[in-house]
């Protein structure tokens, strides 16, 4: 009796430890690979300013990764990240040059496109009971033929307003912000998702559907709807990171964001999310998204070539994508 019940505490303690890895093991892995630059790379990648610009640059891909966590935690996943968001940066650029409206507005206008692209692809998924990876891929080609056929297959430069400042540089003024306010914009819209995911019924559902689809239906969980607001939301998200990409580039471009679903998928996996749905966390995928972005820091100060970074960039995926599995199969097997 005694020895099953030292058996049951150690596996219980055993279980509470992989949970706090699975939580703080992304953020280990973040300072390690940061200080493993620190250590061998050059002094300027230590600098503050370097904090700044790694920041900067983690805004594109950590404002769609925080869409890509919602719909992969309910089980999916949506390729055409990067197409709506060479489409929002065409919508805001177009509005800005041809319609003359406020940068306040364009914005507005341009998330609203990835909100609509997500809901058709919602729609979609849900109507016809088509796999989301086929629908997506489907949708990654209209959405980005509908971007060149709004731009002619030409960048649109637009006037430069208030929208460029969002990743730019701190003017000296600004820096008791610490951050340009477009990243501050990210982090903010990332502690309400995950405030909504963890305390709120549409979070819970969300789980549901990811861990188990017919189980949640069975319990009353109204999966369609919900996923449906979930690929809204994930496509209103992309819209945001087409924006903070339209802030840097200045311009429309309908070519631009190529292949940025691969990194947006990646940082999501890194940060502890599952392709199998029912896992994953805000904090975790901002993380992976900081991850890659520190690996492409590292490599270009030291001046290494671009295959360096894309080995290392997929090394981690293969571990991450691996450590899930691993964990997957002795859950199954406990």
């Amino acid at each position: 009796m005694a020895e099953a019940q030292a058996q049951h505490t150690g596996r219980r303690a055993g279980e509470r430890v992989v949970q706090w890895l699975n939580v703080a093991g992304p953020l280990l892995a973040l300072i390690a690979i940061y200080a493993v630059f620190a250590i061998i790379g050059p002094d300027s990648f230590r600098s503050g300013g370097n904090l700044e610009t790694i920041c900067r640059q983690t805004a594109i891909v950590g404002a769609a990764a925080l869409g890509m966590t919602i719909i992969m935690i309910a089980g999916g996943i949506d390729l055409s990240v990067g197409s709506v968001v060479a489409l929002t940066t065409v919508v805001i650029a177009w509005l800005l040059q041809y319609a003359g409206w406020p940068d306040g507005w364009a914005a507005l206008a341009g998330i609203g496109a990835g909100a609509v692209c997500g809901l058709l692809t919602g729609a979609l998924i849900t109507r016809l009971q088509v796999v989301p990876f086929i629908v997506t891929l489907g949708m990654m080609l209209m959405v980005r033929g509908l971007a060149k056929a709004l731009a002619h297959s030409q960048k649109i430069d637009a006037p430069l307003g208030w929208l460029k400042d969002l990743t730019a540089s701190l003017p000296p003024e600004r820096q008791f912000m610490l951050l340009p306010p477009g990243v501050w914009l990210v982090i903010v819209l990332g502690l309400i998702l995950a405030l909504a995911l963890r305390l709120m019924r549409y979070g819970r559902h969300v789980f549901a559907i990811g861990s188990n689809e017919l189980t949640a239906r069975l319990c009353g969980v109204a999966v369609e709807r919900t996923k449906l607001l979930t690929y809204t939301l994930g496509g209103a998200f992309f819209g945001l990171a087409g924006l903070m990409l339209f802030s840097r580039l200045t311009v429309g471009d309908p070519t631009a964001a190529q292949g940025l679903e691969l990194d947006v998928i990646a940082a999501v996996v890194i940060g502890g999310g599952s392709l199998s749905g029912g896992e994953g966390s805000v904090f975790g995928s901002l993380i992976g998204a900081l991850i890659m972005s520190v690996i492409a820091s590292g490599c270009s100060q030291m001046g290494l070539d671009n295959w360096v970074q894309e080995v290392l960039t997929g090394a981690i995926i293969v571990i991450a994508v691996a450590l899930d599995r691993l964990r997957h199969r002795r859950a199954r097997g406990g």
